[in-house]
C-alpha cells in the first residue's frame, strides 16, 4: 500500500505520517519541486527541535499559541496525562527521489510493502499514483484558528492572522496547482481538531486506514456502489432510489425508480401523486412510479433470478431499504438475500414479510472516508 498526505498549511500532516510509521509504513520523500515538499518529521525554532505540531493540548499551546516558557526550555511536549515527553522525530526517510516517475516505479516493485509520503502539492503527481491500485489519497485539514495557532509555535517570528490566510490561501488557490482541488480529490478526508497527539492517533486508528477494501472494495461495497449510482438516474420526486439484481457476483439487472417507458418523467409533471408532496407511504395507491426493486425484477425475470444452480442464490442490493409492495414482489421472484444501505418507513413491516420467507436481510455500510476529530 502507497498512502499520500496532502493538506492544508500547519493541519498535522506529519503527525498523521507519524503515526503510519508507527503502524510499519515506510516514509518516502521527494524533492520539493517534483511535487512534495520535504519531510524530516521535526521544525526547528532556536535550534531546538520540536513536532510538525498537530497537538494542542493547554500543556503546549498557550491562549495566544505561543509555547509554553518551560517547553521552550526543554524541547518536549505534554502527553493527555500531563508527563512530559521527549518530542521525537520521525528520522530520515527509507529512501530519496528527485523525479516522481522513479518513486512511482519504485512502489510498484515493492507494492506488497507499506509506504507513505507527505505533502503531496502537485496535480500531474497525483493523476500519476491515482492510476496505481495500491494507491490511498488521505487529505488533512483543521480549523484556521487553530491552524494560525500551530503556525506560530513553529515559526522564530509571529505573523498576524491575516498574513495567515493570505499565506493559506496562496497555496490553496494557487492557478497552476490548487491545493482545494488536491486534496477535494482524496478517498479519506481527515477534519483534525485533536487537542493531543494521542486524541489524533486514537482517532486514527478507529478510521482503519490499513483496510485492504479502501483499494479494492469488497462485493458489497461494489454492489452498493452500483445500486447508488443507478439512483441517480431516477427521475421519482420524493427520493432517488437505486438498485441491483446479483447472483453469483454477476449483475443480473439494474433498476431505478421513475414512471414506466413511454410515459411522462415523474421530474416532469408524469406521477400527481409525488409531485403534490405527500408524506412518506401515504396515497401510494395513486402512484404511477415503479419502484427501483420492481423495476430491476421486471428486467430480471424468475427464470434469470432462481437459474437452475441450486448452489448460487440470487441477492438484490438497494441503497435503501424495500418497502412493503416491493418485498412482497422480491418474495414473489426468488431473492434469497436483501443487502440495503439507507433505512425506510416501512423496514419493520418489509422485514416481517421477507423473515417468513426466509429470506436473508442485512444493512451495509460504507467504510469510514471522512474523519471529524
Amino acid at each position: 500500500m502507497l498512502i499520500g498526505i496532502s493538506g492544508t498549511l500547519c493541519s498535522g500532516k506529519t503527525e498523521v505520517v507519524r503515526y503510519l510509521t508507527f503502524q510499519g509504513f515506510q516514509l518516502l520523500a521527494l524533492c520539493e519541486e517534483n511535487g512534495f515538499a520535504q519531510v524530516n518529521g521535526t521544525n526547528r525554532i532556536n535550534d531546538k527541535v520540536y513536532s510538525d505540531v498537530s497537538s494542542t493540548n493547554e500543556n503546549d499551546v498557550t491562549r495566544d499559541g505561543i509555547l509554553n516558557h518551560e517547553q521552550s526550555d526543554s524541547g518536549k511536549h505534554a502527553d493527555m496525562d500531563g508527563v512530559i515527553q521527549k518530542n521525537d522525530s520521525l528520522g530520515p526517510p527509507l529512501k530519496s527521489f528527485t523525479d516522481y516517475n522513479e518513486l512511482d516505479a519504485y512502489v510498484t516493485r515493492h507494492w506488497r510493502e507499506n509506504f507513505v509520503i507527505s505533502h503531496l502539492n502537485k496535480i500531474e503527481v497525483l493523476k500519476v499514483f491515482q492510476k496505481r491500485p495500491f494507491f490511498l489519497h488521505v487529505s488533512v485539514d483543521a480549523p484556521i484558528r487553530l491552524r494560525y495557532k500551530r503556525y506560530n509555535l513553529k515559526q522564530k517570528k509571529s505573523i498576524t492572522l491575516e498574513e495567515f490566510i493570505e499565506k493559506s490561501d496562496d497555496s490553496l488557490f494557487s492557478a497552476e496547482n490548487p491545493l482545494i482541488d488536491i486534496n477535494n480529490q482524496a478517498k479519506v478526508k481527515i477534519i483534525n481538531t485533536s487537542s493531543s497527539v494521542q486524541s489524533l492517533y486514537v482517532k486514527l486508528s478507529d478510521l482503519q486506514l490499513l483496510d485492504e477494501s479502501r483499494l479494492r472494495p469488497s462485493w458489497d461495497a461494489y454492489f452498493m456502489k452500483l445500486a447508488e449510482l443507478a439512483a441517480q438516474r431516477s427521475n421519482c420526486m420524493k427520493r432517488r432510489v437505486g438498485c441491483v439484481v446479483v447472483r453469483g457476483n454477476r449483475v443480473v439487472a439494474t433498476g431505478y425508480n421513475g414512471t414506466p417507458r413511454h410515459l411522462t418523467n415523474c421530474n416532469e409533471g408524469g406521477c400527481s401523486r409525488c409531485n403534490q408532496g405527500e408524506g412518506s407511504g401515504a396515497a401510494l395507491s395513486t402512484c404511477l412510479c415503479l419502484h427501483a426493486e420492481e423495476n430491476a425484477l421486471l428486467e430480471a425475470g424468475r427464470d434469470r433470478i432462481t437459474g437452475s444452480n441450486d448452489t448460487e442464490s440470487s441477492v438484490l442490493y438497494c441503497n435503501t431499504c424495500p418497502c412493503l409492495t416491493c418485498s412482497i414482489k422480491i418474495v414473489q421472484s426468488g431473492i434469497k438475500e436483501v443487502v440495503y444501505a439507507q433505512s425506510y418507513s416501512m423496514d419493520k413491516l418489509s422485514h416481517k414479510v421477507m423473515s417468513e420467507a426466509d429470506i436473508r436481510i442485512r444493512q451495509y455500510s460504507h467504510p469510514k472516508e471522512r474523519l471529524f476529530v
